[in-house]
């Protein structure tokens, strides 16, 4: 792109040291030490790093010209605007030439359940003869047969971002669903991405460290909604304490559905039984009733399915032939995956007091008479502080044994987070704690008996540990199966 097109496109403050406007632009770059001969730097001023401070390691990098929200005391090309946090997302858009305007893009934002709805949405698209790919926690897929491309953020940095959908649509595939994180919201990482479709799976406690209230985090969570135009779709869970405040965002223009469990909607689970090897229910859509068997468990699992089934209602694919399809498929890599049969040994990716709540209740549904429910888990560090109480509550509540360990402590002292954990635990003598997850689960193993249910939760799919010097290879199924039954 020639760096005149792009400044026609943008709005600025000033042009520093930009004479000559002709040349070509070959890529974007934001972090210094990526930076290629011929690219645009743009200086984000973050929490921790301004980026204004290494434009001159750009530069020696390649960079040619510089976004800056201030004059850069060097001799460098600069385009001085008002924000680079907003611009970086109009850049990158302009850039790749608005890829997103060329896909059907469905949006999937909540606190709970976001990556396996857009697992369970990508599989009903091929099942109905259509590519999908699929972008979130675990990276992206170009189908659901193609391995993850690895993703550092649930929703990648807008540059990333516009890269991938470009790629996508260079691959010919027409459709896309992704998670779409509050914090990439309110960060601008998906501005200027033509959404044609969102869906609302839940919004409980989490990311108060970062939106401090559940107002804020509700706000962050309504952008999805809120530039949703007429001929494109929503699908609200009408459960949620919050559905009400979702639908008043959205515009009239706009075709809403609704799905629940406990109040009328569009789509419908009454009649739920939970079973070992999966939950069956009745599924009621527009009045007409299915018999469904799932191969997932859980009462977030029922949620999930209708949420993806809802979806579908929207994009007018076939139900019958939908439902069969959800109800064959799995689920996500750690979550609610069942590791170990004997005793059961549940690792899930929860790590919410809500996340939590949900999968105990499903746990405690399979766990047979008799059987004690056991549950190991843990808080991230440098996180929301006030949920760790809340989720020693939920565990010492639901539980018959607790292990409180360490999740991903980063610069925090694990011992701390452990003890605001126990600030929540009424009888803390009768808890066990263990800093070491490893020797968390070796303890699991030595009181669960055969017909007990074990359930580890906070990390789920996740094959590392965030210490406060270090990222160590840790993934929770590895050592579950190394303790359990010596694989």
């Amino acid at each position: 792109m020639r760096l005149r097109t792009l400044i026609d496109e943008i709005d600025y403050i000033e042009l520093v040291n930009l004479e000559d406007t002709s040349y070509e632009i070959e890529g974007i770059s934001y972090n210094s030490k990526k930076a290629q001969p011929n690219d645009i730097f743009i200086c984000l001023v973050g929490e921790h790093v301004d980026g204004h401070e290494y434009a001159e390691e750009a530069a020696a990098n390649g960079a040619t010209v510089f976004v800056v929200e201030r004059r850069l005391n060097a001799d460098l090309p600069q385009i001085v605007v008002s924000s680079t946090d907003e611009m970086i997302a109009k850049i990158a858009a302009l850039f790749y030439g608005y890829p997103s305007r060329k896909l059907n893009v469905i949006g999937v934002t909540g606190t709970n359940g976001k990556t396996t709805v857009t697992h369970l949405i990508q599989k009903l698209y091929e099942a109905n003869g259509q590519k999908c790919a699929l972008i979130g926690t675990l990276g992206h897929k170009f189908s659901s047969d193609d391995s993850y491309h690895d993703a550092k953020h649930t929703t990648p940095q807008a540059p990333e971002l516009q890269a991938l959908l470009y790629n996508i649509n260079e691959k010919c595939i027409d459709n896309v669903v992704m998670e779409v994180s509050s914090h990439s919201l309110v960060q601008h990482r998906v501005d200027y991405c033509d959404f044609n479709g969102a869906v609302l799976t839940n919004l409980t406690q989490d990311h108060l460290d970062f939106h401090i209230t559940m107002e804020n985090y509700f706000k962050a969570k309504a952008l999805l909604f809120s530039q949703l135009v007429a001929g494109d779709f929503a699908v609200i869970n009408l459960d949620d304490k919050y559905a009400e405040a979702f639908l008043g965002v959205i515009s009239p223009t706009v075709s809403t559905y609704t799905y629940a469990v406990n109040r009328e909607a569009d789509v419908m689970a009454k009649d739920i039984v939970f079973e070992h090897d999966g939950a069956a229910f009745t599924c009621v859509v527009k009045g007409k009733e299915y018999k469904t068997k799932l191969a997932m468990n859980g009462m977030f699992s029922v949620y999930n399915i209708l949420a993806a089934l809802t979806t579908a209602l929207a994009l007018d694919f076939d139900i019958e032939k939908s439902l069969r399809v959800l109800e064959k498929i799995p689920g996500v890599a750690g979550r609610f995956e069942i590791v170990v049969n004997k005793p059961a040994v549940i690792v899930d990716y929860a790590h919410t007091p809500d996340g939590l709540e949900n999968v105990l209740k499903a746990a405690r549904e399979i766990t047979p008479q008799g059987g004690q429910l056991i549950c190991i888990f843990g808080c991230g560090g440098d996180r929301d502080a006030t949920k760790r109480p809340k989720m020693g509550e939920i565990a010492e509540r639901l539980a018959d044994k607790v292990i409180v360990t360490s999740d991903n402590p980063r610069s925090e002292n694990p011992q701390q987070i452990i003890t605001d954990i126990l600030a929540g635990i009424k009888k803390v003598n009768e808890v066990i704690v263990e800093p070491d997850r490893e020797l968390a689960i070796k303890e699991a193993y030595k009181l669960a008996n055969a017909n007990d249910v074990v359930l580890v939760a906070g990390k789920g799919h996740e094959d590392y540990q965030i210490l406060a010097n270090e990222t160590i290879h840790f993934d929770d199924r590895e050592k579950v199966r190394e303790i359990f039954i010596g694989e």
